[in-house]
């Protein structure tokens, strides 16, 4: 791997805050992602699972965890599968894990090959007092599977294999644990974000009228690869003009302009957690003023919503705040009008004409990470905070995005020291010259 290995103490304590929640005599099974296919022989980058790593700290495909707190062998309460390698595979596909790498990685002491999985479960199912089966499904009110995952596949196998047993959703748990954040978790998004910084900081010395957004992205590029970064978190958004008005626009195919601006949402991936940043520059290294005027009301209304955010608050009344105040600032910008807010239907409120997505989102294994958006906010959890103007008749499109941790006692900005002010870019833009 090209990252710094996470301390193993990150996956035993995970571990051992899933295995308090579990009913008495249950089994947990986490599966590994599948590798999945392109064309011909052709394959997709691998991501491991989210919920597996967090488990585990095992980076590579065909692993499966097992946890049995209540096994009446201490030494099957733990277990971990990995894919058996040989001289082929090594020639072929390089280093796998060996079994003391995957002790080592995941704090598990009992490792075995995957090929002897079904053997061992058969006998903890059958022999192990086991009642409550455990498994893994991706419930991210998000997602729309479509494709049969390996973890689907296996709960198909299990549920017609043992059909008497009493099957357990483990999303919710994982959902609840993973959506609080570890001081080894945020130190490693912290470096996420630094990198992310390092490329922004490397394109207000490369952005100029005439450079295209892919040679952009390649330049984002360069610079996450070279710190340790596997590369983008999610596909990156490189929009200039009036592209930086389509939302989640990844073209990033058309010639950047003097006078327009470039919207980039972009982010870097580190040990699988991930950064997700947002920033407006001038193509030309300068503003207009109507340009800025909008890009400082969006700043405003982005440091109104970090006083609001806290522990104990629920996500859709703290947007529900950043709407009002985003509504005074389209007020202000001659967008609305007075009256015909007053007058509006609140079903279909006017300022969704330029503001129409959430104010943030919570991060951490996924851009767009597990936990429920219902529950209050809690202390250690890691929130984007990304409100946004969008005038499509004009070509301006600013959004501006923090990733921040909800401290006991306010927030740690893990982008802090990443320029924002409108000033600030620009004095950076122009001291290249």
């Amino acid at each position: 791997m090209r990252y710094t290995a996470l301390d193993a103490s990150l996956f035993e304590l995970n571990r051992k805050n899933l295995v308090k929640e579990l009913k008495k005599n249950s089994l947990v099974v986490v599966n590994a992602n599948d590798i999945n296919p392109t064309n011909s022989d052709g394959t997709l980058r691998y991501r491991q699972n989210s919920d597996l790593f967090y488990l585990s700290g095992i980076d590579q495909e065909e692993t499966i965890l097992v946890l049995c707190p209540d096994f009446p062998d201490k030494k099957y309460r733990e277990v971990l599968f990995v894919r058996e390698t040989n001289e082929t595979i090594a020639t072929w596909e390089g280093h796998k894990y060996t079994k003391e790498e995957a002790r080592q990685a995941s704090g598990i002491k009992t490792v075995l090959w995957t090929s002897e999985f079904s053997k061992l479960f058969n006998t903890m199912m059958l022999m192990g007092d086991v009642e409550h089966v455990y498994l893994n499904s991706n419930d991210h009110y998000r997602a729309d599977i479509e494709i049969p995952t390996r973890e689907i596949r296996f709960v198909q196998w299990c549920q017609e294999k043992y059909p008497l047993h009493r099957y357990e959703r483990l999303a919710p748990l994982m959902h609840q644990l993973r959506s609080v954040k570890s001081k080894h978790e945020i130190a490693a998004m912290q470096e996420a974000c630094n990198i992310t910084e390092k490329g922004f900081r490397r394109l207000l010395k490369f952005v100029k009228p005439g450079v295209t957004e892919f040679e952009i992205e390649a330049e984002l590029a360069h610079e996450f690869l070279r710190n340790r970064s596997r590369g983008f978190a999610y596909e990156p958004i490189i929009a200039s003009g009036a592209n930086s008005c389509v939302l989640h626009y990844i073209d990033n195919s058309q010639v950047c302009k003097a006078g327009d601006i470039l919207l980039l949402d972009v982010g870097a991936e580190y040990a699988n957690y991930n950064a997700d940043l947002t920033r407006v520059i001038p193509v030309n290294s300068k503003f207009t003023k109507r340009q800025k005027d909008v890009y400082n009301a969006v700043l405003y209304i982005q440091r109104e919503a970090m006083k609001m955010i806290k522990a104990g608050e629920y996500y859709y009344d703290y947007h529900k705040e950043v709407q009002k105040i985003t509504e005074a600032e389209l007020i202000k910008l001659k967008l609305l009008d007075k009256t015909d807010v007053k007058n509006q239907n609140p079903d279909k409120p006017l300022f969704m004409r330029y503001f129409m997505h959430g104010t943030g989102h919570q991060l951490g294994l996924d851009v767009h990470d597990v936990g429920s958006m219902y529950h209050k906010m809690k202390v250690g959890q890691v929130w984007t905070v990304e409100p946004g103007i969008y005038i499509k008749e004009e070509g301006i499109g600013i959004r501006l995005e923090n990733n921040v941790v909800i401290q006991k006692d306010g927030l740690l900005d893990l982008m802090k020291n990443i320029p924002i002010e409108a000033e600030e870019i620009e004095d950076l833009m122009n001291s290249k010259k």
